[in-house]
């Protein structure tokens, strides 16, 4: 069996594995397409604090039931397109124990802590699978990344009455984006990709501002009229966006973080106490967070036309890493496909 493994900062390649074989209450997956995701592009970069090399990437994952082992039956028959979850929960945990499995303490990501999904085949336990038939195989390897900004959306508790700032617009930031959209609230956008402001403002943004051209704090203030955004999603994972979410969120605003930086970030902290701010973080997404975003692509079946900027056959992965390193700014969602659509 091939995958593609990072094995040195910078570098790609083709390894020979043994075939995985389901044990019992598993399945093995027939890997179809597999999204790459930015804290692969960081593993690849060298700075993503989370990963050991060699390390094979891809969590974000569509493909089809090939082989089921004991125990395990229902909807996850042979040829059934799945959805794979690609966290793992102890059960244990105080995050598991307060059921929010999402956050377990001792969570391993798929391409991540452990190795992914850009492989010919995986085994997969049965309860980290989701069957659907509706959505295309692009599509379904769209849940995960999507599902992530869902989540920070939910964690913000975002309301149709509320003004969001989403401080990113990569594929996180997307994702945050939609489900801020999906209930009803307004959006602005910090981006500075022209080529991705265009899409975002396509997507439903209010408005997409360049942080680089001109004050991006007078411009918010103008655009909501002196009240500033009720919450304030960063989805960048840069020191400066994340100090920059706290000086722009107003008195008693929310503030939520999803991603991480390397360096150590400095704060002046009394702004979390005049302004009561209310900071959470924002770990994975939920299996209600995978079920809204499912929803929401069935009834907007043309993301992934908008979304996926290039798509690399199998045999040109080793090259993905490479184009997306170059093309960063152009860039929201690189796919490889491994040319087995039924």
């Amino acid at each position: 069996m091939k995958s593609l493994a990072i094995d040195t900062v910078g570098h790609t390649t083709f390894l020979d594995r043994p075939a995985p074989t389901p044990g019992p209450g598993e399945v093995l997956v027939d890997v179809r397409v597999v999204g790459l995701c930015g804290s692969d592009l960081s593993t690849f970069n060298g700075a993503n604090p989370l990963v050991e090399l060699p390390r094979v990437p891809g969590h974000e994952i569509g493909g089809a039931v090939l082989e089921t082992g004991a125990g395990v039956g229902g909807e996850l028959r042979p040829g059934a397109h799945v959805v794979v979850v690609p966290y793992t929960a102890c059960g244990t945990c105080p995050a598991c124990l307060r059921d929010r499995p999402n956050a377990c303490q001792f969570n391993q990501t798929l391409g991540v802590q452990r190795d992914g999904g850009l492989c010919d085949r995986i085994v997969v336990p049965a309860d980290r699978l989701i069957v659907n038939d509706r959505l295309g195989l692009r599509q379904l390897a769209l849940v995960e990344p999507l599902s992530v900004g869902f989540h920070a959306v939910a964690r913000g508790e975002v309301e149709a009455t509320d003004t969001v700032l989403v401080l990113g617009g990569g594929m996180i930031g997307v994702g945050a984006v939609l489900g801020a959209l999906a209930r009803g609230a307004r959006v602005i956008v910090s981006e500075i990709s022209a080529a991705k402001s265009e899409i975002l403002r396509q997507l439903g943004a209010t408005a997409v501002l360049n942080p680089l051209q001109g004050d991006l704090e007078a411009k918010l203030e103008e655009l909501t009229g002196g009240r500033g955004a009720d919450v304030i999603i960063e989805a960048a994972g840069v020191a400066q966006t994340f100090r920059q979410a706290v000086d722009l969120a107003p008195f008693t605003g929310r503030i939520v973080y999803i991603g991480y930086t390397k360096s150590e970030v400095a704060y002046e902290t009394k702004f979390f106490n005049l302004k009561e701010l209310d900071i959470r973080g924002s770990r994975n997404a939920t299996r209600a967070d995978f079920d809204a975003v499912i929803a929401y692509l069935e009834h907007h079946q043309d993301l992934a036309d908008l979304l996926v900027t290039k798509v690399f056959p199998w045999n040109r992965a080793t090259e993905a890493f490479d184009h997306w390193t170059a093309n960063r700014d152009e860039t929201f969602k690189i796919m490889i496909d491994f040319g087995k659509d039924d």
